[in-house]
């Protein structure tokens, strides 16, 4: 170690060491890398015929900005000091506290998140508080005295209960100062001047929303808010709702603040007696069929009223025995304390309730109680209470459903959010008059564009013309068929003539370029297996086609009997991808013509690697910044597991362009990760003298695609991220992605843009007084987008009416220097290059989604 003249500091000698012991060389410690920051807006895009456009943001105006939002760590403890772990209970503690200790606290309104934290205008009185606070406890979990009796029941307790209909509890509140908020924040954030401070702001108005409509009774999912109003369910099938209710929430624009508001959907399950969901969900008849151990999965932890007492419950479980035979040990009334009977569940609430029941005597009880003292409900004397989520994933027929159902036209759905907007009555609410916030009635106006669509070719270099984001194939070849060989056909359909579709699929296949070999064979479904369940007619299948067939197939073409709700469609998917690794494609073919064959050959072609049309840039070449340096092209995504399946590994996957200077051709690289977890980790993972990481797969396919190029230039779409998640894509991810490109050559420099493409939002665009989706290829880039940070809106694809939703670009990093008019375009023709379909999608690299389902199963 030298000082800072050069000579030696006086340091004291180093510890000897052991005999054969050499020491470790520290490793160098690298200095901090500098945060990166979202680039700044460098322009307006220009090209595209111009349209006037309107969009469900309601301009805010904030008078107050000069005053400050203080921030109270709330802690709430039962009175014996062990804390509180029932969730909900929060906002009626802190409602009874404000009414209850009003001067001390000021007179202050108080903004809660219902959890750990809540806001006031102005500081209150002490900056530490402590409280007791008594509150009426409806929902309690003991036993009431028209209730059912739970273990060891004492009957002088009940007859208290009956002239008591409910039971306090006590409560400590414990109130902390943690923050002083300036509402200056917001509006410098309007000025392009983000602080640290403006997101925690907002966040604080948003919050005043969430509890404006927890005040009205409402359920709350995020920043959505849904009424217990009939009119608003619609049935989706086996027990669940579909209900839809309204999201808001406060954005930071270049016209000011404003407030987005749109129609949400959650699913709920369906209101009513406990019998009735389970035959429902179940798909059965009668009770006597119902499957008791998939019951208590479905019941567990909803929420019940019981009747006579119409007394609220949580479910915890099932009995063991049937209702009949289902014994507790009851006291005797005015006896001494160990004078005591067992009975059964069903005998007390006939015999001393005089409760007539049914049909519950031979099905399991409904249990409220606790681990070590149960208390039993018969079925029939249950009903589930309205607005409780269903969490688990939908079934193919109640997503088709509910999609057809809660379609909307543009200019219904302008309507329900007018109407939304009145009937929340925002004006009235008091902490949105202490900030000084009154919201206008009408939407904000917009200017779009609405871009060329790009020129596509097929094969021969014939131009494939595409009229309102659509095309076909009518009388052209494709532009690089593949061959069609070592392929079977397996037909799951009692209806389809398997052999004339061969037939015809070899001849249209010719007409397009694809070479069809004959297939091995087709394998019919024995009659006998077609009542099974699917996952076993699956494998029967498969052991046909391994048992007669000479080796694996490269392709299965797969016949099933229906088209959109086939039950055997997952299973078949899993065995072929998951398993064996072949190419499949599925058809259930009620009307065979030229159109559904060549949509089929489409598919087909592209999943053996064939392509079916380019970009007319790509083939010149001539795309700005793109064809001239080699640049390759990422998507990125992290998929998991559908809900109710919270253990299922994620999956990263990152989809790379290939064939420079052809921004059509694609590949795909998938790793799991840690279940839930959005942030990829699997990017760059050195191992020694190797990277096992993603992106080193993708840039050497680059390399050895592209005539051994190196990529200068790196263009990044990440998908599925929310804005609070920028900063790590921003300096974690994108840092990943530069090391792997100088692990494999430390003097390499490309050039990184990295643009996030965020599907899940709620702003919509309309057009003024047409009944008509916004034209395929609008964008937006004024008014709504962001005060300072480069981002616009685009609207690439036709949709069905009322459907259709923008995708909204951030571009948080360019350092290849694209303008707003170049990048569009860019974007828009990407939409463009997914090779199964003949209409453009809604995401730039969009195909992703797809290709990671599939390869994802591999």
């Amino acid at each position: 170690m030298e000082s800072h003249n050069g000579e030696a500091d006086d340091l004291p000698p180093p510890p000897p060491l052991a005999a054969g012991v050499e020491p470790l060389k520290a490793d160098e410690t690298k200095a901090p890398l500098k945060l990166r920051s979202p680039v700044q807006r460098n322009g307006f895009g220009r090209k595209g015929q111009q349209i006037k456009l309107i969009t469900n943001h309601f301009k805010v105006s904030l008078m107050n900005a000069a005053d400050y939002f203080y921030h109270y760590y709330v802690n709430l403890k039962y009175d014996d000091d062990t804390p509180v772990d029932r969730k909900g209970s929060g906002r009626k503690v802190i409602e009874k506290l404000q009414q209850t200790y009003a001067a001390e606290l000021a007179n202050k309104d108080f903004a809660y998140d219902g959890e750990k934290s809540l806001f006031t205008v102005g500081a209150l009185p002490q900056v530490k508080n402590e409280f007791t606070v008594v509150v009426d406890d409806v929902s309690t979990g003991k036993t009431p005295a028209n209730g059912s009796p739970g273990n060891d029941s004492p009957p002088g307790s009940d007859r208290k209960r009956i002239r008591r209909p409910y039971n306090t509890k006590t409560y400590k509140v414990e109130l902390s100062f943690a923050a002083k908020i300036p509402m200056s924040a917001i509006s410098q954030a309007l000025r392009g001047q983000e602080s640290e401070h403006t997101q925690e702001a907002i966040r604080v108005i948003d919050i005043i929303l969430r509890q404006h409509s927890a005040k009205q009774g409402c359920l709350l999912v995020r920043q959505s808010f849904f009424h217990n109003n009939p009119s608003n369910f619609v049935d989706l099938g086996g027990g669940v709702v579909g209900c839809r209710g309204f999201h808001s929430s406060f954005r930071a624009t270049q016209s000011g603040l404003s407030l987005n508001i749109d129609v949400s959907t959650t699913m709920i399950v369906k209101p009513g007696p406990v019998i009735d969901f389970l035959l429902a969900n179940q798909k059965v008849s009668d009770p006597s069929m119902i499957d008791w151990a998939k019951a208590k999965r479905a019941l567990k932890n909803l929420r019940i009223k019981t009747s006579p007492a119409n007394q609220e419950q949580k479910i915890v479980g099932l009995s063991d025995r049937p209702c009949r035979e289902q014994l507790f040990t009851l006291k005797r009334k005015n006896c001494n304390d160990g004078d005591s009977e067992e009975i059964t569940v069903f005998d007390y609430f006939v015999k001393n309730r005089a409760i007539v029941l049914q049909y519950s005597g031979d099905l399991p009880c409904i249990n409220v109680g606790k681990p070590k003292r149960p208390t039993y409900f018969p079925v029939e004397l249950c009903s589930l209470l309205p607005l409780q989520r269903y969490t688990k994933a939908l079934s193919t027929l109640q997503r088709s459903s509910l999609v057809e159902k809660s379609r909307q036209k543009p200019q219904e759905r302008m309507s329900v959010l007018s109407d939304v907007l009145q009937r929340s009555n925002y004006d009235a609410e008091p902490l949105l008059k202490a900030c000084g916030i009154t919201i206008a009635r009408s939407f904000t106006e917009v200017d779009g564009r609405v871009l060329q669509p790009p020129k596509l070719k097929a094969g021969n270099g014939e131009d494939i013309f595409t009229r309102n984001g659509r095309w076909n194939f009518n009388n052209k070849r494709l532009i690089r068929a593949s061959s069609v060989e070592k392929w079977a056909v397996v037909n799951f359909s009692a209806r389809c003539n398997v052999r004339d579709l061969v037939r015809d699929l070899i001849k249209c296949g010719g007409m397009k370029g694809i070479m069809v070999e004959a297939p091995f064979d087709v394998f019919d479904e024995n009659p006998s297996m077609r009542r099974s369940p699917p996952v076993r007619r699956v494998e029967d299948m498969f052991e046909q086609v391994k048992t007669k067939l000479p080796g694996a197939p490269k392709f299965l073409l797969c016949v099933l009997a229906e088209r959109k709700n086939s039950d055997i469609y997952g299973p078949w998917k899993k065995k072929c991808l998951a398993e064996f690794g072949i190419v499949t494609q599925c058809v259930a073919p009620t009307r065979v013509n030229d159109q559904y064959l060549t949509n089929v050959l489409l598919k087909i072609n592209a999943k053996l690697g064939g392509m079916n049309s380019l970009l007319q840039i790509e083939t010149s070449p001539a795309i700005p910044l793109v064809s001239k340096v080699p640049t390759i092209i990422l998507g990125m995504d992290v998929s998991h597991g559908s809900p109710g399946h919270s253990d299922v590994p994620s999956i990263a996957a990152v989809v790379s362009s290939r064939e420079w200077p052809l921004i059509s051709k694609y590949r795909a690289s998938v790793r799991t990760q840690s279940p839930k977890m959005e942030m990829m980790d699997s990017l760059f993972k050195p191992r020694e003298t190797e990277d096992d990481g993603l992106i080193r797969e993708c840039l050497i396919d680059f390399y050895t695609s592209s005539g051994k190029r190196k990529p200068d230039q790196v263009i990044i779409f990440r998908d599925g991220v929310s804005e609070s998640q920028f900063n790590q894509v921003l300096n974690i991810e994108l840092q990943q992605i530069i090391e792997a490109c100088k692990f494999l050559d430390e003097k390499w420099n490309p050039k990184f843009t990295l643009i996030i493409a965020q599907k899940n939002h709620h702003t919509k665009f309309f057009i003024p007084g047409k009944p008509d989706n916004v034209p395929p290829g609008t964008v937006v880039d004024n008014k709504v987008c962001h005060p300072r940070n480069f981002d616009f809106y685009m609207c690439s694809h036709a949709g069905m009416i009322g459907t259709t939703r923008p995708t909204h670009y951030h571009i948080l990093h360019d350092e290849i220097g694209f303008n707003p008019d170049d990048l569009q375009e860019l974007v828009h023709s990407l939409s463009y290059v997914y090779q199964r379909s003949t209409t453009a999608i809604s995401v730039a690299l969009g195909a992703q989604r797809k290709t990671w389902n599939l390869v994802g199963c591999r």
